[in-house]
């Protein structure tokens, strides 16, 4: 357990945060947005799912240091299923802030959103890999040419875990 780390339910003021992070190149890098605005609507959207409890925010000693959310089906045949994203502030990894907040975001999405099933997708790379398989994730497909940046081509991974 991280002394001083709580993790309580997120909220759409939190969008000022991922605006913030995702600004970061170190982080960015990891996710499929360009520049501001692509960054702006993605964390709009990410931070809506607030209003359906599907959105946990960490707070080390009252910083705002991580955001994880469930994407939640709309359609009834697929709730059983959801994609999920995290990001901790690059201040504050290595301290067990993403394994907390997945631990809570699975317990949430099992328990209290009806989840049966995780997914996430993961850029070739991303040292974030190793958390999710520690976590039980398991690989379930591979996208060889997903992103291309500057020129330069990233897989990606798909993952999921049955809760």
């Amino acid at each position: 357990m991280v002394e001083g780390l709580k993790i309580r339910p997120g909220v759409e003021g939190d969008q000022k945060y991922l605006i913030k992070w995702l600004q970061d190149p170190d982080i960015l890098r990891w996710f499929p947005m360009y520049n501001l605005l692509e960054i702006e609507d993605a964390a709009k959207i990410w931070v809506s799912y607030a209003k359906q409890n599907a959105l946990l925010t960490a707070e080390l000693d009252g910083e705002t240091c991580g955001i994880a959310n469930f994407y939640l089906q709309p359609f009834q045949k697929m709730k059983h299923h959801a994609l999920l994203a995290i990001v901790v502030d690059k201040e504050h990894r290595g301290k067990g802030i993403g394994t907390k907040m997945m631990k809570e975001l699975l317990v949430l999405g099992k328990e209290k959103l009806g989840i049966e099933i995780a997914h996430l997708e993961v850029y070739d790379g991303n040292p974030a890999k190793a958390l999710y398989e520690k976590l039980g994730f398991t690989e379930y497909g591979y996208q060889k040419h997903f992103i291309k940046d500057r020129g330069k081509y990233l897989g990606k991974y798909y993952m999921q875990k049955r809760l």
